[in-house]
């Protein structure tokens, strides 16, 4: 095992640490010990492991990534697909100041760049996908010097959109909508039918109204006549606009 590391700086990468009081081992394999470690954190990239689709619906898939080098033309971003059960990869997918989409194979005419650079986000889409675009997505990207970074993947599941999904999201609306409309519509009911069972109660025991509830009575009995009067009106309105047209 070795002891312990020492310190120095290196011109444009900062302080690196060197061994010392070690065997006597290989100058590459040194440099990756101790070297290599230290610039595979300087580029760090996150996807989404799990994205599902459906059949025709544009799919996003997300790629973030996070430098420690201000970017340049020289970042480049690599994205391969890989069928379900295969070992063949594909490009799909390549960025170097334009983008680049593939214009052969599965994908072609079907990607389109959906990200920003100086945002750190190498994000795609797929256009009309189908079912036959399952499979899994990896996402590369270089920021000279920054280059060494963990390689994620994503995996795409595309289904058809069912009829349970659009029930589903029916049966969403309703919650949204109908169910309160009727509670509302309920509550209204059993109120007018409490105080409907309160007046014929009043009634058969010969209980005498308030001055209030006279009141009430009264006002109902008013407005009933108005919404006759006004009716009335409207009827010879009706029958004076006949007679000038004749």
């Amino acid at each position: 095992m070795f002891s312990s590391c020492n310190h120095y700086p290196l011109s444009g990468v900062g302080i690196l640490p060197v061994l010392s009081r070690a065997p006597v081992i290989s100058t590459t394999l040194r440099d990756f010990m101790c070297y290599g470690v230290y610039t595979a954190l300087s580029l760090e990239i996150k996807v989404d492991a799990h994205v599902r689709g459906y059949v025709g619906e544009k799919i996003k898939l997300k790629c973030m990534f996070k430098s420690t080098s201000s970017v340049t033309d020289k970042l480049t971003i690599d994205w391969t697909y890989r069928p379900p059960s295969s070992s063949r990869t594909e490009s799909i997918f390549h960025y170097q100041s334009f983008q680049y989409p593939t214009t052969a194979g599965t994908f072609r005419d079907r990607i389109s760049w959906v990200g920003d650079v100086y945002k750190g986000d190498a994000s795609i889409s797929i256009n009309n996908p189908t079912m036959k675009d399952n499979g899994t997505f990896s996402c590369a990207v270089k920021n000279p010097p920054d280059v060494h970074h963990n390689i994620p993947m994503t995996e795409l599941i595309v289904t058809e959109r069912g009829f349970g999904t659009m029930l589903s999201s029916v049966a969403l609306l309703s919650i949204l909508v109908f169910i309160p409309s009727t509670v509302v519509v309920v509550l209204l009911l059993v109120r007018m039918g409490r105080k409907s069972a309160r007046l014929k109660k009043r009634s058969k025991s010969g209980f005498k109204k308030s001055s209030i509830e006279v009141s009430d009575d009264t006002d109902q009995e008013e407005e009933g006549d108005c919404m006759a009067r006004l009716c009335v009106r409207c009827a010879e309105c009706l029958d004076s606009d006949c007679e000038e047209t004749y």
